[in-house]
């Protein structure tokens, strides 16, 4: 499920699925590069850390996740508005 807002200065954008979920452990770690859960050869662990390098460390914004193993996971992520000024400068 995909659900888009405006929240106060920032754009809201959650993706949520109903997978097998993430234990703790997982969740800390799932923004650091290269690392994965998949068998060697079926991940390179990029695609999140690729994602908080754009949201947070480019745009300045801020991403949350919640899961549960079995439950499937949410990512929530606000970015923050800019307008045409701000972004050209």
């Amino acid at each position: 499920t995909l659900r888009t807002r405006e929240d106060g200065e920032d754009v809201l954008i959650e993706i949520e699925d109903d997978g097998c979920g993430m234990n703790d452990e997982v969740q800390a770690r799932c923004f650091d590069p290269f690392y994965t859960t998949k068998e060697v050869g079926r991940g390179t662990g990029q695609g999140l850390a690729l994602v908080h390098a754009v949201v947070v460390e480019q745009h300045g914004g801020r991403i949350d996740v919640r899961s549960a193993p079995g439950e499937g996971t949410t990512f929530s992520l606000w970015i923050p508005v800019a307008t045409v000024h701000e972004a050209v400068a």
